[in-house]
């Protein structure tokens, strides 16, 4: 199935497109519809579908510039243009730009519909030309990919020379001259460990590498994809790499089977300073095992508090709590379904040392207790007021009785601290998404209201909203606001006796026609089926 998006200042155009073509026989599902430009751009964004319908000429952003705008950051959407007789000149300019098809208006639904088939027929031609394995290997055997993958490799590691770094870029045809830097590590895996669909996303994610935001990358054994970010201010930065993480996740997914968890490392200003943004994207790909869905982890989720007081009270009965223990990034980043990996991980080292249970029980507990509290004293908590019983030498004794009693203590020490976490982490975007949601419930009749009019109501990059707000509502915003709009035209439906078409315009929605088609595919039923419900 190829997923379509139209875009069209005529209703009738957007109706017409919309209700006579048989979406799913042809073997298209029809993703969304838009009436300028600006608001289509917003939505593609998210949505990315396969292919792009667009009239040539519309107000505010007309075809020319939304084509040249997408073909930037999704370079794999194909775009279909719809012109009149007197626009010859655009249309010559569309292909340039690099348009898929030409049509003319008017045209039938048949002549649509053959232009769809002929541009799936390229997507699949495409697709396959880029999942070409052999290619991939035979670009990575060249002698000036390998050069610049060891240099780049080398850089990351810290063990590139600073004196030839310069030297080395210029040689390269790599610019890295910048004020921010931040290092992204994406893992594609295969959810049943098919290799063969690991190379598949691996080489169309090598093959679409321009599109990857100005990214700086390469691929770090076969399936971790390396991508250096440079920006002139930290907003830029973030919001290179969120759009990055997501476009990364989206092209790995064409292939059916991969997911991708991506870690993002810290922010630094200097090129030296590359290694400590690799290195913290891997400790966060090192304890995340196996995510169900993509998911995007930055290491500014988990910043330290500076404020937190370095005292330490070391009261009689209480343990010393000690700096820098190695446990602490692993705490940071694992999940509650790792919980039992970890106390396996434990059990197993005690059971290498029979006859020793209570010297390495109390060992494994006490510096998990260290880590434990450590981290806590990060996310700006106290482990003496939240949970002092864990810090008494009785709570150690009890725990190291029998396998049983340390097992429980662990899974107890160990849930308390990810929910802790959890809590922190997530209430750092609860306000921005409750803010979000607020400005939603209070503009969603507003048609204006966007990904882009939101995440500025926010105060952050659409990029970084579009990511946040997916991974912490489990959603899409395009799917939550087309929710709201619809449980509110439900409402008004069921309380009121306004007619379909004000309905429409009350939620938000610029053409009648296609709240019904939207209603009824969120439904199941038309709006006036649903009001004889009632």
């Amino acid at each position: 199935m190829y997923s379509v998006f139209v875009v069209d200042d005529e209703p009738i155009v957007l109706e017409g497109i919309r209700s006579k073509i048989d979406w799913e026989e042809g073997g298209f599902i029809f993703a969304g519809e838009a009436s300028d430009g600006e608001i289509a751009l917003s939505m593609l964004q998210e949505l990315k579908p396969d292919i792009l319908i667009t009239d040539i000429k519309m107000p505010f952003m007309d075809g020319l510039e939304l084509s040249a705008a997408i073909k930037k950051i999704q370079p794999w959407i194909k775009i279909i243009i719809l012109s009149g007789h007197d626009e010859f000149d655009y249309a010559k300019k569309a292909i340039s730009i690099g348009i898929e098809d030409y049509l003319l208006k008017p045209f039938t639904p048949q002549e649509l519909l053959d232009s769809l088939n002929k541009t799936a027929a390229q997507i699949d031609k495409e697709r396959k030309q880029l999942s070409d394995i052999s290619k991939l290997k035979a670009e990575l055997k060249s002698n000036e990919v390998l050069l610049k993958k060891e240099f780049l490799n080398n850089l990351v590691h810290g063990s590139a020379d600073t004196n030839t770094i310069m030297q080395k870029c210029s040689e390269l045809g790599i610019n890295l001259i910048s004020r921010y830097y931040k290092v992204l590590i994406s893992r594609i895996e295969s959810r049943t460990g098919n290799l063969q669909a690991e190379e598949e996303a691996c080489s169309l994610l090598n093959s679409y590498s321009s599109a990857i935001n100005e990214a700086v990358s390469f691929f770090h054994h076969s399936n971790l994809l390396v991508c250096i970010f440079k920006g002139s201010s930290q907003e830029e930065l973030d919001d290179k790499a969120f759009r990055a993480a997501e476009t990364i996740g989206h092209i790995a997914r064409k292939t059916q089977d991969c997911i991708v968890l991506t870690a993002m490392g810290k922010r630094v200003e200097h090129l030296s300073q590359l290694k400590i943004s690799y290195e913290d994207a891997k400790n966060i790909l090192s304890v995340r095992k196996n995510p169900e869905e993509n998911t995007i982890i930055s290491s500014d989720d988990m910043e330290e508090n500076n404020n937190i007081s370095n005292s330490s009270d070391t009261k009689t009965g209480f343990l010393e709590l000690k700096e820098n223990d190695p446990l602490v990034d692993r705490l940071k980043y694992a999940s509650k379904n790792d919980i039992s990996a970890i106390i396996e991980e434990y059990m197993t080292l005690i059971r290498n040392n029979p006859g020793q249970f209570n010297v390495f029980a109390s060992y494994i507990l006490v510096d998990l207790i260290f880590a434990v509290s450590k981290l806590i004293e990060k996310l700006g908590g106290d482990i003496k007021v939240l949970n002092p019983e864990i810090l008494q030498r009785s709570f150690i004794d009890e725990a190291v009785r029998n396998e049983k009693d340390f097992t429980e203590k662990l899974k107890a020490v160990l849930t308390f601290t990810l929910e802790y976490r959890d809590s922190k982490v997530t209430g750092k975007y609860a306000d921005v998404i409750l803010k979000a949601k607020q400005f939603i419930e209070e503009n969603y009749a507003d048609q204006n209201t966007t990904l882009t009019s939101v995440a500025q109501a926010v105060c952050l990059s659409p990029n970084h909203f579009s990511a946040i707000f997916s991974q912490e509502c489990k959603s899409t915003f395009i799917e939550y606001l087309t929710n709201v709009r619809i449980e509110n035209a439900k409402r008004l439906i069921r309380d009121t006796d306004m007619k379909g078409y004000d309905i429409a315009y009350e939620c938000g929605f610029s053409d009648p026609h296609y709240f019904s088609y939207i209603f009824k595919k969120n439904t199941g039923l038309s709006p006036r089926e649903y009001k004889l419900q009632y």
